[in-house]
């Protein structure tokens, strides 16, 4: 068996904490192997393989990806595991971790269960693919959380005109609009109001940023429709971010949202409970009146 490991952290802690952890693969008769950029960040020796990116990876024949940090390492996991379907396994080492839910001491007590046992359970993650006038400029068209456009350099308003299946849905005005998944839903979109869906649901959520008019409200969609979006601005250019992934696009350029035909697969220990993660992260119950 073997496992790829996955860290953007490049602290002395971090380094300790990886090499016990590769210590206690060993134990279990897997082997690893290292992205490249982290092994080079933590120094580790040149005896231990490496990959870069999904063909690498594909070559290695790897079992399980081992993320260590927050969510938003997984979110970047997701640029070299792509359409692999390797199961992705994240340590949280950093804060909410709504993604990342085994804690770093917990992963030692859970190896068995993984690796040996198979007694675990898998959420598939659905991805958002867009294409644009202006591919070119796009080197890795995917997101898993979401697919957000916003003002650049002005402090005017961008205009956001918006079709859903060639049925023209609104204008928004504002600052920009978010398109986010399931999993995306605990994120940016919901510090915009957005509302928090379960990761089963086959969903898209529309959600404006700092909109003009306060009667636009965010908007749930089946994640089997195609999302069209062309933006007019003052300025020339607007930022589109891809998770946490930055493009400068040109404005006037047509940009086509739909379900990726992959999905990302993330191992959850048996007791894990969505409706329990959300209670915990956002500390819900926790009032003095309750």
């Amino acid at each position: 068996m073997k496992a790829a490991i996955y860290s953007q952290k490049k602290d002395l802690d971090t380094f300790l904490y990886l090499n016990k952890f590769i210590s206690e693969l060993a134990l279990r008769d897997v082997s690893v192997v290292l992205h490249a950029d982290m092994a080079e960040r933590l120094k580790f020796t040149k005896d231990f393989d490496t990959f870069s990116g999904k063909e690498e990876l594909r070559q290695k024949d790897v079992n399980f990806v081992f993320s260590f940090g927050g969510d938003g390492t997984i979110l970047n996991a997701l640029t070299f595991i792509q359409d692999l379907e390797i199961p992705i396994i994240g340590v949280n080492t950093g804060r909410l971790g709504f993604l990342a839910n085994f804690s770093k001491e917990e992963i030692f007590s859970e190896l068995d269960a993984i690796i040996l046992d198979k007694n675990y359970n898998i959420s598939k993650r659905s991805v958002i693919k867009i294409t644009s006038n202006d591919d070119a400029n796009i080197d890795f068209p995917f997101a898993l959380n979401d697919v957000s456009i916003s003002r650049k350099e002005t402090t005017s308003m961008i205009t956001v005109e918006s079709y859903i299946n060639d049925d023209f849905l609104n204008v928004f005005w504002g600052d920009g609009l978010i398109i986010s998944t399931p999993t995306g839903s605990t994120a940016y979109s919901l510090s915009c109001g957005g509302p928090i869906i379960s990761p089963a649901n086959d969903n898209f959520v529309i959600t404006p940023i700092a909109p003009h008019n306060l009667n636009v409200r965010p908007l749930i969609v089946k994640d089997d429709t195609k999302i069209k979006l062309t933006v007019k601005s003052r300025v020339q250019e607007y930022t589109l971010a891809l998770d946490s992934r930055l493009y400068h696009m040109q404005v006037g350029n047509e940009i086509m949202i739909e379900k990726a035909g992959f999905s990302l697969f993330l191992i959850k220990p048996k007791k894990f409970s969505f409706y329990e993660t959300i209670r915990q992260k956002l500390l819900w119950g926790n009032d003095k009146r309750n």
